[in-house]
């Protein structure tokens, strides 16, 4: 039997992220993940490939006093987001990767507070309301299927027994917040994810479309931001495909409600 083992989301993308009970959906996957990005002076996004230190910077979702927390250790500053997006902030256009998407600017205090502990002149932006970002028609060709600001799709699925495959190539065991996923489960074996096309998971389906390429942000500890070359250097010897390495399957959905952790998992 193969079940989900872990629900994630990261607010604000390469900043922390939160582990969950369970995982409302939205129309472009879990509720509030990859809603904000950080951007620089040219509007395009900036992550822990280029600042690592972002990766020490933790979320919280608050929704009773209705704020996106952002904890900033070393300054101890705690930052409040307001979860209800306001239509009256400046919009500006933003770059993703190839990608161009409309977002609105958080206010001038938040920004000042996270470029001083960044280093960097910078600004944090959230999806302009009703705004659609399109998953690649290639994997996607549904005008429904829409993402926040992840790289390129909704989620990303990884197995507790991939990562621990790994870990026994690895001297020192990795967690598997390296990896950054959505949803993680147990039971179909290592890499099982790898020969999934559809899942099941109660009211909700999901098309596993493209394996995940990983990067940089792979080797730098998400508790201290120290860089190495763990697990890349591993993962090359024998999960590498094209000059890419590959960890994780990217996923689109169909549905509705929520995941919970425990829930069964269906392949199709």
């Amino acid at each position: 039997m193969i079940t989900v083992t872990g629900l994630f989301i990261y607010p604000v993308k390469s900043l922390g992220g939160i582990s969950l009970s369970e995982a409302d959906l939205g129309p472009r996957g879990f509720k509030y993940d990859r809603e904000w990005l950080i951007v620089d002076k040219g509007h395009r996004f900036v992550t822990q490939r280029e600042i690592a230190r972002m990766a020490l910077i933790k979320t919280t979702i608050d929704e009773e006093r209705d704020v996106l927390i952002l904890r900033l250790p070393e300054v101890n500053k705690e930052l409040s987001i307001p979860l209800k997006a306001s239509p009256e902030k400046e919009t500006i256009k933003v770059t993703v990767w190839n990608d161009s998407a409309l977002a609105t600017v958080e206010s001038d205090e938040v920004n000042a507070i996270l470029s001083n502990f960044l280093r960097q002149e910078l600004r944090l932006v959230r999806m302009a309301p009703g705004y659609k970002r399109r998953v690649d028609e290639h994997y996607a060709p549904d005008d429904d299927d829409i993402v926040g600001f992840a790289d390129g799709f909704p989620f990303l699925i990884i197995s507790d027994e991939s990562l621990d495959e790994l870990n026994e190539r690895l001297e020192y065991p990795l967690p598997m917040n390296r990896f950054r996923p959505n949803i993680t489960t147990h039971g179909g074996g290592p890499f099982a994810e790898d020969h999934w096309d559809k899942i099941q998971i109660g009211t909700v389906e999901l098309a596993l479309v493209k394996p995940c390429a990983r990067c940089v942000i792979t080797t730098i500890d998400q508790d201290c931001a120290e860089q190495g070359k763990e697990p890349l250097r591993t993962l090359a010897n024998y999960r590498n495909q094209g000059g890419k390495i590959l960890f994780g399957q990217n996923a689109i959905f169909k549905g509705s409600g929520n995941i919970s952790v425990g829930d069964s998992v269906t392949v199709m």
